[in-house]
């Protein structure tokens, strides 16, 4: 075992936080339980319109919840989620209602079999749907994709109005009560206990959701996508699994919306009521679940007080009360610019104990890659040139990479270096010229399929989850080398293979020398320090290739060191590196083979004395003296 690279202070603040811990009186997941417990023994007793104002909570809640994770935690602002709700309220009042579809279906499932059938035609349907608006609306960045949310959603707004069977502009009526084992959901107080159980199991799941691999990749997808896809995550798909995600919520809380109302019409589909869904989960705390609760309550009421209070102030001559709201809103924002529930929790922080340590599952065993043969070429690149319009960053490079062995890339600022990087990595193609990785040809293969074959990377300017734990960042490293599903990971059936997943996460951190901070914030660590979490990153996912972008910038003396003897162990279990460095001290004494680029050209190779010696080499690079 090599020399840890060396940081073994205590977190910062670790003393306070363990005080403030040790006067906690119950864990979160205690106080949440509690909090359920008493909402369930004070739901009989509350009145009839407090029912039907929670019950509204809990409807908003669950398109809230979808919102967290398509735009807090996925990075995808949407406008549109009210017409994915119009969808689920308007499949189940045409199959309960439509003279056709009464007499067919209702002599298959029955009467009180309608609205179920209802809620599967719903979710078919909008799974359709968003899938194909999602296929096309999520590869789009910047302003355009909310726009695009825009524009679908007053397209489905108004077609919901002008398809008569639908009944246009009046809407459905006399949509029935659910019933459920003989039991009528007539009343909001019995209907109100269906919404709040869907919401809270909605939020286990999302929260199991969260807490898996999978989680880690749909956090990685918000000013991380180029760093995912090096990790093995296939974005595109996840981008749209998880609109699909968020769509599907929208409608279930529909459904449930046609059976409270028991009528349907256009209205509480428009623009406008998207624009409040999407408040609720920002105002709330857009990367945070129970902040799409706290939001829809916060706006519901809000609302529910300034349309009685406004008009006795102001009259009833305008429309004040969207007036003030709006204001309000800017406030909020401006104050609590991560949202409300971040200050209750840290606020609350102090009189809550840690969680439980997570329990080890045992029986899971990662995917393990052949060790190549030592001298096995690993990277290979043929001519490879890279032009943007007019200038050439690179002219064709040709170079290999081997098993067992450190190829260093020199060269000034600007010779290319990291555009090679990009290109032999998969983030970007060359213009021409060929790369192969383990003799595979990768022409226009997407950086995951680099991974996929063992090729691990840093980053010249560091990539890592900020807010999350160094932990969970060296873990999505590990994403490739694991299975389990969304489904899975939903019903917390992918438990042996995440405690593997974490444990080879926490081995990297520790061989890494980081071990002392494995659970704290990645963003709280110096960039050195970062720069070796992404080194144990990289090494999670157990690669053969791996290239380093400037691994000790940022390092001391001593870590230095550190990451030498770690890179020449890596080098002697048969790893194939190739390290970019400006550091030529370190790069001298650590490399086999140096290549030498200026202006994207190669001028040199050969090894550390025969660089040294180069007069080309001296008069470009090292200022013409060794």
């Amino acid at each position: 075992m090599s020399a840890p690279v060396s940081h073994t202070e205590a977190p910062a603040g670790a003393s306070s936080q363990s005080s403030q811990a040790s006067r906690g009186l119950v864990t979160r997941r205690q106080l949440t339980l509690l909090g359920v417990a008493v909402l369930a023994v004070a739901w009989g007793f509350l009145p009839e319109f407090t029912m039907v104002v929670m019950s509204y909570i809990g409807l908003y809640s669950i398109v809230a919840a979808g919102l967290v994770m398509l735009t807090g935690v996925g990075g995808m602002t949407s406008f549109g989620q009210a017409a994915f709700v119009g969808v689920g309220a308007y499949a189940t009042a045409w199959v309960c209602t439509a003279p056709a579809s009464v007499a067919f279906l209702g002599g298959l499932v029955g009467m009180a079999g309608l609205p179920w059938v209802g809620l599967l035609l719903g979710l078919a349907i909008t799974f359709a749907v968003a899938w194909t608006l999602g296929a096309v609306t999520v590869k789009l960045s910047g302003h355009y994709l909310p726009l695009c949310t825009i524009a679908w959603g007053l397209s489905l707004y108004y077609l919901f109005g002008n398809m008569q069977f639908l009944g246009g502009q009046t809407g459905i009526t006399g949509v029935p009560a659910l019933v459920v084992a003989g039991w009528s959901l007539a009343s909001p107080r019995a209907l109100g206990i269906v919404i709040w159980a869907v919401l809270l199991v909605a939020l286990w799941l999302l929260h199991n959701l969260l807490d898996s691999r999978e989680g880690r990749a749909i956090r990685a997808l918000k000013g991380g996508r180029v760093m995912a896809e090096s990790m093995g995550v296939d974005t595109a798909r996840y981008r749209i699994k998880l609109f699909v995600l968020a769509a599907l919520m929208a409608a279930i809380s529909g459904w449930l919306y046609a059976h409270m109302q028991r009528f349907v019409n256009p209205t509480p589909f428009n623009l406008n009521i998207g624009i409040e869904y999407l408040f609720m989960a920002v105002v709330g705390g857009a990367g945070h679940l129970w902040g799409a609760v706290l939001g829809a309550t916060v706006i519901t009421l809000l609302k529910e007080k300034l349309q009685d209070v406004l008009p006795s102030l102001l009259g009833t001559s305008g429309n004040f009360e969207v007036i003030v709201f709006g204001l309000l809103m800017l406030f909020v924002l401006q104050r609590f610019a991560d949202g409300l529930w971040p200050t209750f929790a840290r606020l609350g922080g102090r009189w809550l104990k840690p969680d439980a340590p997570r329990v080890a599952h045992q029986g899971a065993a990662l995917a393990r890659r052949p060790t190549p043969a030592a001298g096995q070429v690993l990277l290979q690149a043929t001519g490879v040139t890279k032009r943007f319009g007019g200038l050439v960053a690179n002219n064709a490079v040709t170079m290999n990479v081997r098993a067992g062995e450190i190829h260093a890339l020199i060269g000034p600022n600007g010779a290319g270096k990291s555009t090679f990087f990009n290109m032999v990595s998969g983030v970007a193609d060359p213009t021409e010229g060929e790369v192969r990785v383990l003799e595979q040809p990768m022409a226009g293969r997407p950086s995951r399929a680099f991974a996929a074959l063992g090729l691990g990377r840093t980053f010249q300017h560091v990539r890592l989850l900020g807010q999350r734990s160094v932990v969970e960042n060296v873990a999505l490293g590990a994403h490739g080398r694991a299975r389990r599903g969304w489904v899975a990971s939903m019903l917390r059936l992918d438990r042996a293979e995440e405690s593997a997943v974490l444990a080879e996460a926490r081995a990297q951190i520790v061989r890494c020398g980081l071990g002392a901070h494995a659970d704290t914030p990645a963003a709280s660590l110096a960039l050195g320090q970062q720069r070796v979490v992404e080194i144990a990153r990289a090494l999670a996912g157990q690669p053969v290739l791996l290239l380093l972008d400037e691994p000790a910038a940022g390092l001391r003396h001593l870590e230095k060191r550190a990451l030498a003897d770690l890179l020449s162990q890596l080098r002697a279990e048969g790893l194939g590196i190739l390290v970019v460095e400006h550091d030529m001290e370190f790069v001298m004494n650590l490399a086999d083979r140096i290549t030498v680029f200026e202006f994207g050209t190669v001028i040199a190779e050969g090894t550390p004395s025969d660089i040294q010696s180069n007069q080309r080499v001296l008069d470009a690079y090292l200022g013409g003296a060794v």
